[in-house]
């Protein structure tokens, strides 16, 4: 179990997100000193978690960033962020959020559509500059994880065909107001095993050789992030695999001379460090199970309603013989369910529960479903 300051918190309203800003600086560390080794450049996913403290951290390890809105542009903007190491991705850019990210003159737009291609085209014709692209190219790749977090199959939104590349690159040569700079890939998110990575370089090195035939250079490849986290035992796991992950690339993309790699790391630098406190408001017992009821909901943290997804849940006020509970929510939906038949120490109203792992996707995406007020963020010191 994690080290949490018990005494602080008791003067703490929960619900509220801790973090722990030491292992933070841990995991930034290591996966900037890896991935320096291979002159790799990694930009933060922003859409994981844009606690101002939290971009500021990831700002000071000296990563780029990755956004998909021009809010997230803003943001990193007012975190300091250089726009040079500010890529714009996402799948349905509006005209206004174009013109926020030629206006802060960012490094790439990742274009997924030819569509959207000739808007980018038109707009900074409009303001008179050139906007450098890469092209999301949709692999075909199988992830092998969550259907809601598969992106690079034919059958998802995301993407340029591989059918449909040679075109919009001749497009793009015709178009006055764009450069083409690069290839940009993203098969899916928290994936455990370097399988799925290799196929990934092994189709980007198919794709090279193809556009290489047809004397066309690409300058620079970003590969999308992906890497997971040990939802099961943080403890034991608190910073990702870099070494294989990084390394996966290095021995199995045949990179060109001079090109660059780029990154889109988000879960894998944030999620370890983030926690959910909530209390337990009743302990109900029905007639084959108990339920352990929190002032936490769905709203707070939306990922086990969403995905079924798994987070570990402690109870950090009692260390009696352990029972299993349903820990659930006071929001009006069956879904606001944390877990099921969760072994916990004998539980009680008051104690204090941690659900753990929640440092991505979880406080970015809270909502004020039931007009419940947002949890707050807290660090440790």
């Amino acid at each position: 179990m994690a080290n949490f300051p018990l005494e602080r918190f008791a003067s703490i309203e929960t619900p509220f997100y801790y973090y722990d800003m030491d292992l933070l600086r841990s995991t930034l560390s290591e996966a900037a000193s890896v991935s320096g080794r291979y002159g790799y450049k990694v930009h933060y996913a922003v859409k994981a978690n844009a606690n101002s403290e939290i971009l500021d951290e990831v700002r000071r390890a000296g990563l780029g960033v990755d956004c998909v809105s021009g809010n997230e542009i803003k943001a990193a903007l007012r975190s300091g962020f250089d726009p040079s190491g500010i890529v714009f991705a996402g799948v349905g850019k509006t005209d206004r959020e174009i013109v926020t990210a030629l206006k802060a003159g960012i490094s790439c737009f990742n274009v997924e559509s030819a569509a959207e291609l000739e808007v980018i085209d038109e707009v900074a014709g409009i303001m008179g500059v050139k906007a450098d692209v890469a092209f999301r190219v949709n692999p075909n790749v199988n992830a092998h994880t969550h259907h809601y977090i598969t992106t690079g199959l034919e059958e998802n939104k995301f993407g340029i065909g591989l059918w449909e590349l040679e075109s919009i690159i001749a497009k793009a040569e015709q178009l006055p107001n764009v450069n083409l700079e690069g290839l940009h890939f993203h098969i899916g998110s928290q994936i455990l095993e370097m399988g799925p990575f290799r196929e990934l370089c092994n189709r980007i090195n198919g794709i090279q050789k193809d556009l290489e035939a047809r004397k066309i250079a690409i300058r620079s490849i970003n590969v999308g992030g992906g890497l997971g986290i040990d939802y099961i035992r943080p403890d034991d796991n608190p910073v990702p695999d870099f070494e294989s992950y990084f390394g996966t690339f290095a021995k199995y993309l045949e990179l060109r001379e001079g090109q660059e790699l780029h990154f889109e790391l988000g879960r894998a630098l944030v999620a370890q460090c983030g926690t959910l406190i909530t209390k337990v408001s009743y302990v109900k017992e029905g007639q084959h199970k108990k339920f352990a009821i929190v002032d936490a909901g769905m709203n707070d943290l939306i990922r086990p309603a969403l995905y079924q997804a798994y987070h570990k849940i402690e109870n950090l006020s009692s260390d009696g013989p352990e029972d299993r509970y349903d820990v659930v929510g006071p929001v009006c939906e069956s879904s606001d369910c944390f877990g099921k038949e969760v072994q916990l120490p004998q539980t009680s109203r008051g104690d204090l529960l941690a659900i753990r792992s929640a440092g991505a996707y979880g406080q970015i995406m809270a909502m004020r479903y039931n007009l419940r007020d947002l949890a707050q963020a807290y660090y440790s010191l």
